[in-house]
């Protein structure tokens, strides 16, 4: 829809929408409306707000909540100043709120009233942090957040600023089992917004549903697309039915969700199917779409536009689509189990992980992906970050798949154990870490196996040297994490599979769940 120049850094499409159509609405949320001059006045006036309190170039602050128009204003105003917002995730148990926190050093954290409680809990352990304001969803009095921005005194740009600032520090699982900071930059964010939005197209009109929570890719990434284009976005609290519904009610048609959100739809009725039809592009991803639900949902919508995204959060999310034409093929359905091809200004390779060496085509290997979104690195692990990106700048995804000889990709396995639960990643190492402190609990491996809701459900995998049963491991598991985290079921065994050198065969124990699926991630 935009025929502007790309962009340099990040808060330059408020400030010219509120330039050229300062009275059109940009933004809704609960019922109020700002227009694109009274929300790039809130952005100025956050930015003077945090330079008050000493936030600059290279700090990092914090937000803590559901989703809330307050997060996307910390992420423009810290990148004006060349600061970045760790925007947390708001279902993390206390432990891992203060593990996050703290490893982000954020000086300042915005956080919602219906979580102040957790942070007062641990407010003694937060070193870092020098404030702490709180935002409600409705504005109301007593809102601090309200309260600091009328107080404060707009301010622009910091001169010093560069678009190769990190922006967004979003915390993704790892492998030491505790979750890694991803650093995403302006240039970064950018890249993503004019790579990603080939398919969408947007209409004078549009209104942009942001429903996905904004601690993910998919939430925050996705609303920036809303903004280059200048097309109101329409931010829901929550992802239930009553928000979308809601949202579609309000004039949203083009959305990000994940697949779990069009089984219920569907369960729901006709009312709530012929609601969802309003909708001219549904983008979905960060789980798998099961087959019967996918070709249910394009009977059910035949006029709407579907648009799958695989990607990841360390190239600030989709890197690969399948496009509505490639949905609707009747000639080549087997890619509807594919993840699309490549989006612009992105290459792949996919590699034997054991020789580094590219495999031929149509063959399965590690991929790899060299973008213009790839992040930083990790936030204070140079050697994960070492590990992750070679020195000629590809990403090692740790997915295995196959490129077909179209340019379809396959994500067919996965080398890192990372499981996709309704959207959420879930490293089982972290899971594992938990569930092994359990007195009766003698070795665990935790898998992910199929949902036809959730794309992915966690399973522990146990053997015991004493007595508990699967609901005591459950709660065990509940006490310490967050609950999507927390599996769903416990297989408890005489002892784990495990080959000759003694590592626990994963695969094995995943095989019998996929192979009945009839699908294999």
């Amino acid at each position: 829809m935009s025929d502007l120049a790309d962009p340099r850094f990040l808060d330059e499409r408020t400030a010219h929408w509120a330039d050229v159509k300062p009275d059109d609405e940009a933004l809704v949320y609960l019922g109020r409306t700002w227009t694109w001059a009274q929300w790039n006045d809130r952005v100025r006036r956050l930015a003077g707000a945090l330079t008050e309190r000493g936030v600059g170039r290279g700090d990092v602050v914090a937000f803590l909540d559901k989703n809330h128009p307050a997060c996307l204003e910390l992420t423009l105003a810290a990148a004006s100043l060349g600061a970045a917002n760790a925007i947390i995730n708001f279902r993390l148990a206390a432990d891992e709120l203060d593990y996050v926190l703290n490893d982000s050093g954020a000086k300042l954290l915005i956080v919602g009233t219906d979580l102040k409680p957790a942070i007062d809990k641990i407010r003694d352990k937060l070193v870092n942090v020098e404030h702490v304001i709180t935002v409600t969803p409705d504005g109301a009095d007593g809102d601090e957040y309200e309260a600091m921005l009328a107080s404060a005194t707009p301010v622009g740009r910091s001169a010093d600023v560069e678009s190769d600032d990190v922006c967004i520090v979003m915390y993704s699982s790892g492998t030491t089992g505790r979750p890694k900071g991803v650093l995403l930059t302006q240039a970064n964010l950018i890249a993503h917004t004019v790579n990603g939005q080939e398919g969408f197209e947007f209409d004078e009109g549009d209104k942009n549903m942001v429903s996905m929570p904004l601690f993910h890719v998919g939430g925050s990434s996705y609303a920036q697309l809303g903004i280059h284009n200048g097309v109101s976005s329409v931010v829901t609290r929550d992802v239930d039915g009553a928000a979308l519904a809601g949202a579609i009610l309000q004039g949203a048609n083009r959305t990000f969700l994940v697949p779990a959100v069009l089984a219920k739809v569907l369960e729901s009725g006709e009312d709530a199917v012929k609601l969802f039809g309003a909708l001219k592009t549904y983008s979905y991803g960060a789980s798998p779409m099961p087959l019967p639900l996918l070709r249910a949902a394009l009977k059910a919508w035949p006029n709407t536009d579907f648009i799958q995204a695989y990607g990841l959060t360390e190239l600030c999310g989709v890197i690969s689509h399948l496009l509505p034409e490639a949905h609707r093929d009747p000639g080549r359905e087997e890619r509807l189990s594919s993840a699309g091809t490549l989006i612009p200004n992105a290459e792949v390779r996919v590699v034997n992980p054991d020789t580094l060496e590219d495999v031929p085509e149509g063959e399965q290997g590690e991929l790899w992906f060299r973008s213009a979104q790839l992040m930083k690195g990790y936030h204070n692990k140079p050697e994960a970050t070492a590990e992750a990106i070679t020195e000629d700048g590809w990403f090692r995804t740790g997915d295995i798949g196959r490129v077909d000889d179209g340019g379809y990709i396959f994500v067919e396995d996965r080398l890192k154990d990372m499981i996709i639960t309704g959207g959420e990643n879930v490293y089982s190492i972290e899971v594992e870490r938990v569930l092994a402190e359990h007195p009766a609990v003698a070795e665990v491996a935790v898998i992910g196996v199929p949902d036809e809701k959730w794309g992915e459900s966690v399973k522990a995998v146990v053997a015991l040297e004493g007595e508990a049963t699967e609901a005591e491991i459950i709660a065990f598991a509940r006490e310490q994490l967050a609950a999507y985290k927390c599996p769903k079921t416990v297989d408890i065994v005489d002892a784990l599979p495990r080959n000759p050198t003694g590592k626990i065969l994963k695969k094995d124990l995943r095989q019998p769940h996929w192979e009945k699926a009839g699908r294999k991630v």
